[in-house]
């Protein structure tokens, strides 16, 4: 089974980053570690954050729901396909760990780009390779936008076989994958149109 991955939509990061100084968002500086929804990445200590509200898209129905999510607080790079990016050493790490090995990491790989080079990401991409390692909770959704009974937890060690024997339910049509401890929601996966 084959499925794709998807960052927050280009036009939701605008809007974040457009009404930032509202009530139901906040800025600050990371300390390392905090996961970005518009790479799909963990970030670096001392880059700039957006702390913000999101509604994971899901047709109108009982289980929608609002939670807190970070993004960069200017328009980045987007995922990095893994030939692109520099070797994660913080996917089987500890969070303190994690949080030391991505500050260990050089300024100039930070997101100094405009929104010009901001990727579509509607097209999505495979599962983040820095957070593999990481387990989550893949709660799985029926066209009604109903949890469906696949809901599952990974422990990180497999989360293409874990998504895979989500998606092996044909009535599953996307699954969100969440932390763990807190449930803050992590990404979106839907079955490949390749």
């Amino acid at each position: 089974m084959s499925y794709e991955i998807h960052a927050l939509p280009p036009e939701i990061l605008e809007q974040a980053r457009s009404s930032a100084d509202g009530p139901a968002h906040a800025r600050s500086v990371a300390t390392g570690g905090e996961p970005l929804r518009c790479c799909l990445r963990d970030a670096r200590a001392g880059e700039e954050l957006l702390l913000f509200t999101y509604e994971p898209p899901l047709p109108p129905s009982p289980y929608r729901e609002v939670g807190a999510v970070f993004a960069h607080a200017v328009p980045c790079a987007g995922p990095q396909r893994a030939a692109d990016a520099e070797p994660d050493r913080t996917a089987n790490a500890g969070p303190e760990q994690a949080a030391d090995a991505e500050s260990d990491r050089t300024a100039d790989s930070g997101p100094d780009r405009t929104a010009d080079s901001e990727p579509d990401r509607t097209a999505g991409g495979g599962y983040p390779d820095a957070w593999r390692g990481r387990p989550q909770v893949l709660r799985a959704y029926d066209a009604r936008g109903w949890i469906h009974p696949s809901t599952r937890v990974h422990d990180g060690s497999d989360p293409d076989g874990a998504l895979a024997a989500v998606f092996a339910d044909p009535d599953v049509v996307q699954v969100h994958s969440r932390n763990v401890a807190y449930g803050c929601f992590m990404f979106v996966a839907t079955r490949s149109s390749r």
